[in-house]
C-alpha cells in the first residue's frame, strides 16, 4: 500500500503561502507513514484549474489532464506491485481525482484505490475544518496548522476574517467567485496550540484508517460479510494525545526551519 498526497498550489489568503495545502497534505502523510510504515509517493502540487480560479500564483491543470496524470502515476505504482493506493487530497473538491480512480479501476480491477479529503478523517477533524465556514479555506484550521508546522511562513500582520459565502449554494464555484481575498473563514481564531491539536488528530485518525485499509477485503470476499466492526469514536479534539512520535517531531521540525537551514538538513 502507498499514500499519495495531492493538493493545489493556490491562494489561501494574504496571510498564508500558496503551498499551504501542499505542505499540510505532505507533512500529514509523512507522519502517517511514520506510524504505519506505509510508504508515501512524492506530493503532486497541482489541482484542477477550474477550482483554483485566477488568483496570482495559482497553478492548475484541466480536469482531463489532471485525471490522466494521476491515472498514469497510479498505473506505474500498481505495475510495481502496490495494489492498495490511498490518495490524500488537500482540496475539498476532488472530482477530477475521482475520474482518475474510475480509469484505474477499469484497467486494474484487482486494485483497491480511494481518494479522501484530508479534512474528512473523522467527525472531530471535519468540525475543525468546517467550524468557521461551510467551505472554509485559509480559515482557522489551515492557519492553525501552518502556525504549528511552518510559523515562519505565516504573515500574522495580514490575518483577518473573510465572510462565509459558500453555504446553501446550489452550484459549485471557483475560489475567486467566493472570496475577495482568496480565503474564507476566521483565521483570527487560529493559534499554534490549536494547530498542534489538529495535527495530532489528523495523524491519529488517518493512521487508524490506513491500518484498516491494510487488511480490508472487498465485502463479498470476507469470511463473514455481515460482521462489520464499528469504528470507535475518537477522543474529543480538546483532549488530543500530546506526545508525538519521534519521527513526526523530526518531520515537523524540518518544515519549521527556514529554507536555507532546511536544505542543509536534507543534504
Amino acid at each position: 500500500m502507498v499514500l499519495f498526497p495531492i493538493a493545489s498550489t493556490q491562494q489561501f489568503g494574504p496571510h498564508l503561502p500558496l503551498c499551504t495545502g501542499v505542505l499540510c497534505a505532505e507533512v500529514v502523510a509523512q507522519a502517517i507513514s511514520a506510524r504505519t510504515a506505509v510508504p508515501v509517493l512524492p506530493t503532486l502540487p497541482l489541482g484542477c484549474a477550474s477550482d483554483v480560479g485566477t488568483w496570482p500564483g495559482a497553478l492548475g491543470l484541466t480536469p482531463e489532464t489532471l485525471a490522466q496524470v494521476v491515472a498514469q502515476v497510479l498505473e506505474a505504482v500498481i505495475a510495481q506491485g502496490f495494489t492498495r493506493v490511498l490518495i490524500l487530497s488537500g482540496d475539498v473538491d476532488a472530482t477530477s481525482l475521482c475520474e482518475a480512480l474510475h480509469l484505474i479501476r477499469a484497467r486494474f480491477p484487482q486494485a483497491q484505490v480511494a481518494c479522501k479529503y484530508l479534512g474528512a478523517a473523522s467527525a472531530r477533524v471535519r468540525a475543525a475544518f468546517e467550524g468557521d465556514a461551510a467551505r472554509a479555506h485559509g480559515g482557522a484550521a489551515h492557519t492553525a496548522l501552518m502556525l504549528h508546522l511552518a510559523p515562519h511562513l505565516v504573515r500574522a500582520e495580514r490575518i483577518f476574517d473573510e465572510p462565509d459565502r459558500g453555504a446553501n449554494l446550489v452550484f459549485d464555484y471557483a475560489r475567486d467567485q467566493l472570496s475577495e481575498h482568496g480565503h474564507s473563514g476566521s483565521p483570527t481564531e487560529a493559534t499554534r496550540e490549536r494547530g498542534a491539536e489538529l495535527f495530532e488528530a489528523l495523524v491519529t485518525d488517518w493512521a487508524y484508517i490506513v491500518k484498516r485499509a491494510l487488511i480490508e477485503k472487498p465485502p463479498l470476499e470476507r469470511d463473514e460479510p455481515s460482521q462489520t466492526e464499528p469504528r470507535p469514536e475518537p477522543p474529543a479534539l480538546a483532549e488530543p494525545r500530546r506526545v508525538a512520535e519521534e519521527e513526526e517531531e523530526e518531520i515537523v521540525g524540518l518544515f519549521r526551519a527556514p529554507t536555507a537551514e532546511r536544505e542543509s538538513q536534507l543534504e
